[in-house]
C-alpha cells in the first residue's frame, strides 16, 4: 500500500479525489450562512445580500506560462493563484465571498500536493471569511492548470472603476511595483553562488501579497476616483485606467518608490531599479487616482489597512500618453507596455 506521500491522483481517481478535497474544505474551510448548496451539487447557490453588488472574477494559472513548478511548493502556488484573484476583487473596493475552482491535473499527480494546493487557496480565503462552494477537476493534456471564479460584493454605489480619472487627479500607488518581477529575474539570471531562497525579492516573487483590504476601505471613502491592481505591470495598469477614462499621466521620477531590496537585487542583475517597477510584473499591488486634497486622507486609511505605504507618484493630465519628469530635469515619454497571454515569449520562465 502507497503512504499519503506516494499517493497519485490515478490511484484514487476524478471521484475519489474530489471526495478528499470536500473532506479537506469541511475540516478547514470556513462555512457561510448564506450558502444554500455548496460543494456536493450540479450547482452552488446563494443568497446575495441586500444593498451589496455582486463582483465576479476569474483568472487561470497555467503551468509554464505563468509559473515554473520548481519555483513553487504547491502551498505557495495555491495562495498565489487565489491571491490574483482576490486582488481584482480588491481593486473594485470589493472584498470575497466564494470561490470555485477547476483544476486540470496530470494522471501522476501526487494527492498531496493537491491537498496543498486547497490549504493555500483556503489560507487566504480565511481572512475574509470566505468559502470555496463548488468547481471541477479534469485531466490535462501537459502540465497543470488552475482556473479560479471567484465572487465577491461591493456596498451598492461603492465600487470603483477604471474610467473615473480626471484631469489634475494625483496617482497613487501602494508598496514597491516591480519587486515579483526582479525576484524572478534572480531566481533564473542570478549569481549562483548567492543563496536567493529567502531574499524580499524572491519572497515577493512567490508569496505576493494583495491589496484588498486597502481597496475595500479606500472605495468606502468615496474619494477614489479610479482603481486598478498591478497584475499586468504598473505602466501597463496605469495605462488601462488612462485609456478608460480618456486621459494622460506624468510621473515623477523622484517620486517613485523603490525599496532597498530592489535597489540591491537590480545592482546584482546589473539593471536599473526603476525598470522594475515601471515594467510586467504580477505584485497585485493597487493604482489609485484622487484629487490631490484627499491623497494624505487616503494614505492614513490605507495604513490602517497594511503596513505598504500609499505613494504618490504623479498627475493625471489633460490628453494622452505618460510622461516621466526626470529627477535631473528634462520630460522622458514613456510606453505602457502590457502583459499579452499571446505574444511570443522570449524567455519561457517569464511569469
Amino acid at each position: 500500500m502507497k503512504d499519503g506521500s506516494e499517493e497519485k491522483v490515478s490511484d484514487i481517481g476524478e471521484f475519489g479525489l474530489i471526495d478528499r478535497i470536500g473532506a479537506l474544505i469541511g475540516r478547514k474551510g470556513v462555512s457561510s450562512e448564506r450558502v444554500i448548496l455548496g460543494m456536493g451539487d450540479d450547482t452552488a447557490s446563494f443568497l446575495p445580500r441586500p444593498g451589496y453588488e455582486i463582483l465576479a472574477t476569474c483568472d487561470s494559472m497555467v503551468e509554464g506560462r505563468h509559473y515554473l513548478p520548481g519555483f513553487f511548493s504547491s502551498f505557495d502556488l495555491g495562495r498565489r493563484a487565489m491571491d490574483s484573484n482576490i486582488s481584482d476583487v480588491g481593486a473594485m473596493g470589493g472584498r470575497p465571498l466564494y470561490a470555485l475552482i477547476t483544476l486540470g491535473l496530470e494522471a501522476d499527480t501526487a494527492v498531496h500536493e493537491v491537498e496543498e494546493l486547497y490549504r493555500g487557496f483556503l489560507a487566504e480565503l480565511a481572512p475574509f471569511g470566505a468559502s470555496i462552494i463548488g468547481g471541477n477537476v479534469t485531466r490535462s493534456g501537459s502540465g497543470m492548470f488552475i482556473d479560479i471564479f471567484l465572487i465577491g460584493e461591493v456596498e451598492q454605489g461603492k465600487s470603483v472603476r477604471r474610467r473615473g480619472a480626471r484631469p489634475g487627479d494625483a496617482v497613487l500607488v501602494t508598496g514597491c511595483p516591480g519587486e515579483a518581477a526582479a525576484g524572478l529575474e534572480l531566481l533564473v539570471h542570478g549569481p549562483r553562488d548567492v543563496p536567493l531562497s529567502d531574499h524580499p525579492l524572491v519572497r515577493a516573487f512567490r508569496t505576493p501579497s494583495h491589496r484588498a483590504l486597502v481597496g475595500e476601505a479606500v472605495a468606502r471613502t468615496g474619494r477614489v476616483t479610479a482603481m486598478i491592481d498591478t497584475s499586468d505591470g504598473f505602466l501597463g495598469d496605469l495605462g488601462h485606467i488612462l485609456e478608460a477614462s480618456g486621459v494622460g499621466a506624468e510621473l515623477f521620477e523622484e517620486k517613485i518608490p523603490v525599496s532597498g531590496a530592489l535597489r540591491e537585487g537590480a545592482l546584482m542583475l546589473g539593471r536599473d531599479p526603476l525598470a522594475f517597477f515601471l515594467g510586467e510584473s504580477d505584485d497585485y499591488e493597487l493604482i489609485m487616482t484622487c484629487d490631490p486634497l484627499h491623497a494624505a486622507f487616503l494614505g492614513g486609511v490605507a495604513a490602517r489597512c497594511c503596513s505598504a505605504p500609499l505613494t504618490e507618484v504623479g498627475r493625471i493630465t489633460a490628453g494622452s500618453g505618460i510622461t516621466l519628469c526626470l529627477s535631473g530635469g528634462g520630460r522622458r515619454a514613456l510606453e505602457a507596455t502590457r502583459w499579452d497571454h499571446f505574444r511570443p515569449m522570449g524567455d519561457p520562465s517569464r511569469a
